[in-house]
């Protein structure tokens, strides 16, 4: 396999474990600096260049985009996609995930645990804001910030005031989230690649840092996940269209509570806490993928009018639970179903013997007209009555 690892820093250590791990199982491998990459427009197909030089020939793409370059490395890596280079981030997936108001609202559609959090720009919304996400101390953090920076525990609300009006003086745009008194200064951070977590750690702040990150000085020890955690943390990293990420989950009195999905997670930390090879997992699933890559189902078979693919979930009301799929009659209605995920389980092509239970999701191929009837009407929202004002409005 011929691959590329896009990286500015090519003697930091995760970039040096990568290349070293993907030597030592003999592929091809270089490290490009990003910033060097030319977007190549001009032809009857998308092309790249490099140093000035047409780029040769890759198999798959690793990038590590830094946050200063977020814009431009995007972009080249949507350019390797568009010449059907495989890369296990894609450009939309590091987007989403930079972007912490954009990865909040992403997450929050797919009912992942997060802290309550709130956005607003009127100073006249910052009381009601954070009294919304439960009352000071409140977690301020920018929109784009990276290990750590940018991220500040305000103890009263004026002091969070003060903080918010400083910040968006300066053009900074300010998130208000719940400080999870539970974490006692510690997190979890899950690497996963591909559908599993390969590796996880604690991280525990020093003294009185409230922040764990091991560029804060927290100190670092491996932790061997629950199925609830793993489950969150692989379908966070695959929501926001990441293969490779690290997940930061608080752990919360309910359950984990995802903070962040970092596209260019560091190894040092991890691989020296857990004594794994992580390096060698993201190798090996990026070699996988180029020997055997995944289509978009959905695109491949959505060619018939009126049949596509849909996920059904099965809820705990519905008439499903409890059902053989041969009882279940999904096969009467034209519709069949080609995997059942349930938690953190996949049952490829399933029998129909298998027992439907709530919350399985089934990933079905059939009647387009049939599948939607089985998916529930979304909740409307109540219109909220508007209150007359007291004195009336002067007439214009």
């Amino acid at each position: 396999m011929r691959l590329a690892i896009l990286s500015r820093a090519p003697r930091s250590y995760s970039t040096r474990r990568l290349r070293a791990a993907a030597a030592d199982r003999g592929h091809d491998v270089k490290v490009l600096n990003t910033l060097r990459f030319a977007i190549d427009l001009s032809g009857d197909a998308p092309d790249l260049q490099f140093r000035g030089r047409q780029l040769t020939d890759y198999d798959a793409i690793l990038p590590r985009i830094g946050n200063s370059i977020t814009y431009f490395g995007t972009a080249v890596v949507r350019q390797f996609e568009q010449m059907d280079v495989y890369t296990p981030n894609t450009a939309n997936g590091i987007a989403n995930s930079r972007d912490k108001l954009r990865a909040t609202q992403i997450l929050a559609r797919h009912d992942i645990g997060m802290p309550p959090t709130t956005f607003v720009r009127d100073r006249a919304d910052v009381i009601p804001a954070i009294e919304r996400v439960g009352g000071a101390p409140v977690v301020l953090k920018l929109l784009e910030g990276t290990q750590g920076i940018g991220v500040i525990l305000a103890p009263t609300i004026k002091v969070a005031e003060a903080i918010i009006e400083t910040l968006q003086s300066t053009r900074q745009q300010v998130l208000i989230q719940r400080f999870v008194t539970e974490s006692k200064g510690r997190d979890i951070r899950a690497l996963v690649v591909g559908d599993r977590v390969v590796a996880a750690m604690r991280r525990t702040a020093q003294g009185d840092e409230f922040r764990s990150n091991v560029h804060r000085g927290g100190s670092v020890e491996a932790v061997t996940l629950d199925a609830d955690s793993e489950r969150v943390a692989v379908r966070a990293a695959q929501i926001m269209g990441l293969k490779v990420a690290g997940v930061d989950m608080l752990e919360g009195n309910d359950g984990p509570l995802v903070m962040e999905v970092n596209s260019s997670p560091g190894l040092e930390g991890i691989e020296t806490a857990t004594r794994l090879d992580v390096a060698g997992a993201i190798i090996d699933y990026i070699d996988d993928q180029v020997a055997f890559p995944q289509i978009d189902v959905r695109e491949r078979l959505s060619v018939s009018t009126g049949y596509g693919v849909a996920e059904l979930v099965v809820h705990g009301d519905a008439d499903l639970v409890g059902k053989s799929l041969s009882e279940s009659g999904l096969r009467e209605r034209d519709i069949t179903v080609l995997t059942l995920h349930r938690g953190t389980t996949v049952i490829p092509n399933p029998k129909g013997r298998e027992t439907l239970h709530a919350e399985d999701r089934l990933l079905c191929f059939g009647r387009l007209e049939e599948m939607r009837s089985m998916i529930p009407a979304r909740p409307k929202r109540r219109a909220r009555v508007k209150r007359l004002p007291k004195e009336p409005l002067p007439e214009e």
